[in-house]
């Protein structure tokens, strides 16, 4: 049997393969390089990646009605613990650490008791969250346990800790993702409390 003539071939053949064979790579480490530069861009130049805008926000707050967090001696959190009065909903749990580092924060804010905290346990254990605010402190006035996350769903959450800051007539005015620091206090709630005619002094 005769063998069929070789054709010659471009000598650049098998490096035009390789150059298709890497464009999927060249794309993924473009996005890559974007989105570590907007990372970048907003954590070190004062666009901070926590202030992320909320649906929510501008709109009445989601109806809550939360069972208690037994051994706690605090109320549930219902709609009756936060209807009236400038409040801010604190989403937690014992097994978050920045949780933790936020603690003194809301602990130093629940000293103004013009503002009424309250929080939303988030997927914990019972003897947990109390060990955790048995530690730590409690800062809370209503506790309401959501070990489904249900309500985090209906609150839009997207890590804890978070936090909302509702008007006394149900409007969502501000959400913290992430724990607070003093950056996002004088730049972010502080001003959202001045709004809603809660003056504020920073420590």
């Amino acid at each position: 049997m005769t063998e069929a003539p070789h054709e010659n071939k471009p000598k650049g053949g098998g490096t035009s393969r390789y150059t298709l064979a890497l464009i999927p790579l060249v794309v993924f480490g473009g996005i890559a390089a974007t989105a570590a530069k907007m990372l970048y861009d907003q954590d070190f130049h004062g666009k901070n990646i926590a202030e992320i805008p909320s649906v929510l926000i501008g709109n009445k707050a989601p109806s809550l009605n939360l069972p208690p967090l037994e051994g706690s001696n605090l109320p549930a959190l219902t709609d009756e613990a936060v209807n009236g009065k400038l409040t801010l909903i604190n989403v937690f749990a014992s097994w978050c650490i920045p949780c933790r580092e936020e603690h003194p924060i809301l602990k130093a804010l629940a000293k103004d008791n013009r503002l009424n905290i309250v929080a939303i346990n988030y997927k914990d254990k019972n003897d947990n969250a109390l060990r955790f605010l048995g530690d730590l402190g409690n800062p809370y006035r209503a506790i309401g346990i959501d070990p489904n996350g249900k309500a985090a769903i209906d609150w839009g959450v997207y890590g804890i800790p978070e936090s909302y800051l509702v008007a006394a007539d149900g409007t969502i005015l501000y959400k913290r993702v992430g724990p607070f620091d003093d950056l996002s206090l004088k730049e972010g709630l502080f001003p959202a409390m001045e709004k809603a005619g809660l003056s504020v002094r920073a420590e």
